[in-house]
């Protein structure tokens, strides 16, 4: 069985309004993530992933461009503890 990892992404640039948390949500669930993503109070976009190392690590090259509307400037990743989340949702 695949290595269980959980990243959490925080996404800055242009990434409000643009599409980002749903576009997300689709590509998270086509990976078989599970986790959540939110917009948050400083313009900037909070992305929480739990998977196998490899489908995490799609996710974070996503993020990096994220939808074609958006102008992603940076991501910082932080490794986390898998806490078992089940499916991945906008919040």
């Amino acid at each position: 069985m695949a290595e269980l990892v959980r990243r959490k992404l925080r996404v800055t640039g242009r990434v409000q309004g643009v599409w980002f948390r749903e576009s997300c949500r689709e590509v998270a669930d086509r990976l078989g993530l599970a986790g959540t993503v939110r917009n948050r109070a400083d313009g900037t976009v909070e992305v929480v992933a739990e998977g196998p190392r490899t489908e995490v690590e799609a996710l974070v090259v996503w993020c990096r461009d994220g939808p074609p509307a958006a102008d992603v400037t940076g991501v910082e990743v932080t490794d986390e503890s898998p806490e078992g989340l089940v499916g991945f949702r906008v919040r």
